[in-house]
């Protein structure tokens, strides 16, 4: 058997068992779609820290900006 039809027959072989596996994890889409909705959350919570903070601070009397 020449070299060529070996090869032939390997990668013929290889791309019918890596066409029978239907489960090859998962599409960086939906991954993609969740770390930006939690980066969503997370802004929002910063902010929502920031801004209660800041009124906190408001609220000391004979408050001066460093």
């Amino acid at each position: 058997m020449s070299i060529l039809s070996y090869l032939h027959v390997v990668v013929t072989t290889r791309l019918a068992e890596l066409r029978r596996d239907g489960e090859r994890g998962d599409s960086p889409v939906p991954t993609a779609v969740i770390i930006a909705g939690l980066v969503a959350v997370a802004m929002a919570v910063t902010a929502l820290a920031l801004t209660k903070a800041n009124s906190w601070m408001n609220g000391i009397p004979n408050h001066t900006n460093p």
